[in-house]
């Protein structure tokens, strides 16, 4: 069993840092708002730290899953003279290759290894522990972490060198933004058309059109239920992340950057902590 810190206790991080806990992995943990600490030790055994130094100081694996860059960047600074030789720092948060890059950087020089390992699965892939990780660094720090993050991944792939993680993140969003703005679009075509929204997904999804998406969120799309996974909030990062990338490398993603926008519409209707199938929300207004 392994020596852990988990510093980010959000939605997804207290439910990761459980099943840590409950494998029997040693877990200190640390978040920026201290109740979520306390609530997380009034549930599993595990220790609260003071500070991110604290809570990173003597362990083998660091576990990040905070909010963006600089949240990353800020938690990074405090934690960074804890590092040490033969430590892994594992960064779920979805950020920037380009900062996955700097701070793969500086860790080596403290001897530490860097991976970035931003999740998939939203918060009932961290509750039930199947999330799916996808991760870029050095392959001898990837297989000594993949173990100990399997206690809430089912799915662990290394993508490539530093960095590549958080790009293989990006070709997630941008498939999940088209699928749910084509099931958006569909799903409200059927309403404007008559049809019965239940017998037509029944005819439609054993074929080409089946999805991930379509199975377990058309019902709750029709009924305007936008309580079930990852807020419009959250997308929007991801996709401004995203897009920026496609800026560096010169990728064209017309698509991604107009359902980017859907978005925005989306958040000035008062839906910043819908999930992301609420695009359909904006074609009903109407």
């Amino acid at each position: 069993m392994a020596k852990t810190a988990f510093l980010g206790l959000g939605v997804m991080g207290f439910h990761m840092a459980g099943h840590l806990a409950a494998k029997g992995h040693q877990v200190t943990v640390w978040n920026r708002t201290e109740t979520k600490s306390l609530d997380w030790t009034a549930q599993h055994k595990g220790e609260v730290a003071k500070d991110p130094a604290a809570a990173a100081f003597g362990a083998e694996y660091v576990f990040l899953c905070l909010g963006d860059d600089p949240d990353v960047r800020a938690v990074f600074d405090q934690l960074e003279p804890s590092l040490g030789a033969g430590m892994i720092v594992v960064d779920h948060t979805t950020a920037s290759a380009d900062l996955a890059r700097e701070l793969d950087e500086r860790c080596r020089v403290k001897g530490t290894r860097f991976v970035d390992a931003p999740i998939s699965g939203g918060e009932a892939g961290a509750v039930n522990g199947k999330l799916t990780i996808m991760c870029g660094g050095e392959e001898k720090a990837f297989n000594s972490a993949e173990p100990v993050m399997a206690a809430y991944g089912k799915n662990m792939t290394l993508i490539g060198e530093s960095g590549a993680g958080q790009l293989a993140k990006s070709v997630n969003q941008i498939c999940i933004a088209g699928i749910v703005q084509g099931l958006s679009e569909g799903l409200h075509f059927a309403e404007k058309a008559g049809l019965d929204a239940e017998k037509v997904i029944a005819a439609i999804s054993g074929g080409a059109a089946q999805s991930w998406q379509m199975e377990n969120r058309w019902k709750t799309m029709v009924e305007g239920h936008f309580e079930h996974g990852f807020a419009v909030d959250w997308m929007r990062k991801d996709l401004r992340i995203t897009l920026e990338a496609a800026r560096e490398n010169g990728a064209s993603l017309p698509l991604t950057a107009t359902v980017d926008q859907y978005y925005a519409d989306v958040q000035a209707m008062g839906g910043q902590r819908w999930d992301t199938s609420s695009l359909i929300a904006r074609l009903k207004r109407g």
